[in-house]
């Protein structure tokens, strides 16, 4: 089997597919890794084949903390975002059928995306291979047991309510239709047909398999989902090799770490709000009134400060390896933060801004995990400082991140998703879609 494997996103959007990559590889199959050029490293590193496409709309994260803007701008500000994110996707369109079709990625059997790529699913049509939707959050499949989780929803929103929520993600229909359908034309020959835009069906209108690359501890499977939909447990690329031995933490870090008590790691990636320094200027103040060392996480246009006796900056670091060591780990509540969270089994402090992060954020306090959330656009040092106390010092909530933590890293998701890809694979190319 080979699999062809297109993602767009953050680190966290890109760090479980090469982990995917690497298990298919050690089965005996063939996988290419289709991501932005700038995790060339990141995927090669891990000796896995890649095929670099555009940035897309990463450039906005590197214009600044645009996303944050965007969140704390209001109606208006999405609105502009929007307007302005289609011209962004049609060179990645390209790139992803340019190395579908004569590229690294040609002769797959199966196409496995995650949404964000907008491309996945069009061109497995147009290749005649199943489409398998891989998501590190669960924002697709509708339920009644949770509501969606591509945005803050009111706590008193009836059960009732969930799976309509779930309309949420007609969105990017909505915003990149236009884009797409004409790139289906054009490029790839494909004629207009009902539910096109719908990555949960098939051309012919049955479910497609979507594989959750969540672990079952964290996030129980819904009753209501179809057999279609399943959950694998955490993709973690530890899991697939030696990486930790191969990436170790810089030397420097693993000084600080053992010159006194273990620190708090305080990281909010990209999501630090339209003003970082200030942002960091709280956290300070508050790992100081908490009497607490810390390791500041700089992300992309985040957190930054300089070092001291007591602080410790760094840029990207094998989490595996680090978050085990730390007290607490303080964070904006992305999907791929959480999951390392919780496999290193130490408490959290959630710090949600936007999108998934307060889903994540609720979910980790239900689990009796993390300190009640603290919604970032509000953030102040007294609050946080508490939170952090209550993380580095209430035992129960150390014995049941330890405890659930122990759960996580007995999963093999990898492995799952692995033998489900083989299965779906195995069962036969779709028949060749009608061009025009």
């Amino acid at each position: 089997m080979k699999a062809l494997i297109l993602t767009l996103g953050t680190r966290g959007d890109v760090q479980p597919f090469v982990a995917l990559a690497r298990g298919l590889a050690a089965a005996g199959h063939e996988a290419v890794v289709v991501a932005p050029h700038r995790f060339d490293s990141l995927v090669r590193g891990a000796g896995v084949v890649f095929a670099g496409i555009d940035e897309g709309p990463l450039r906005l994260v590197d214009d600044g903390p645009v996303v944050g803007e965007v969140a704390a701008g209001g109606l208006s500000a999405k609105v502009a975002l929007a307007r302005r994110m289609p011209g962004m996707f049609g060179r990645v369109l390209d790139d992803c059928w340019s190395v579908a079709s004569g590229g690294l990625g040609a002769g797959a059997d199966v196409v496995v995306h995650n949404g964000q790529v907008v491309a996945g699913h069009h061109v497995a049509e147009r290749l005649g291979v199943p489409s398998v939707l891989a998501l590190p959050i669960p924002l697709y499949v509708p339920t009644r047991e949770f509501p969606w989780p591509g945005q803050a929803v009111p706590r008193l929103l009836p059960r009732a309510c969930n799976r309509a929520t779930y309309l949420g993600m007609k969105g990017p229909a909505v915003v990149f239709g236009r884009t797409v359908d004409r790139w289906r034309d054009t490029v790839l020959g494909l004629p207009r047909r009902r539910g096109r835009h719908d990555p949960l069906r098939n051309p012919d209108g049955s479910p497609a398999p979507v594989l959750h690359a969540v672990s079952r501890h964290v996030l129980p499977r819904p009753a209501d989902w179809p057999a279609t939909a399943a959950v694998t447990g955490y993709w973690f690329l530890h899991d697939t090799g030696p990486v930790a031995e191969r990436d170790p933490l810089p030397a420097a870090l693993a000084d600080f770490l053992d010159a006194g008590d273990p620190p708090v790691f305080i990281g909010f990636g990209s999501m630090s709000g339209p003003d970082p320094a200030a942002t960091t200027a709280t956290v300070l103040a508050a790992a100081r009134r908490a009497g607490v060392r810390a390791v500041l996480g700089t992300g992309w246009g985040g957190l930054t400060a300089a070092d001291s006796r007591d602080v410790f900056t760094t840029g990207e670091v094998p989490y595996e390896r680090l978050l085990p060591r730390v007290a607490a780990v303080v964070h904006h509540g992305g999907a791929g933060t959480v999951a390392a969270a919780v496999a290193a089994g130490r408490p959290q402090v959630v710090c949600p801004f936007v999108a998934d992060q307060p889903f994540w954020g609720r979910r980790m306090h239900d689990l009796g995990v993390a300190t009640e959330p603290l919604d970032q656009r509000h953030l102040d040092a007294d609050r946080l400082a508490g939170a952090i106390e209550r993380a580095v010092t209430d035992t129960r909530l150390a014995e049941t991140a330890a405890g659930l933590g122990d759960r996580v890293r007995a999963e093999r998701g990898v492995d799952d998703a692995v033998r489900r890809l083989a299965g779906i694979a195995g069962s036969g190319a779709r028949p060749r879609p009608r061009q025009r």
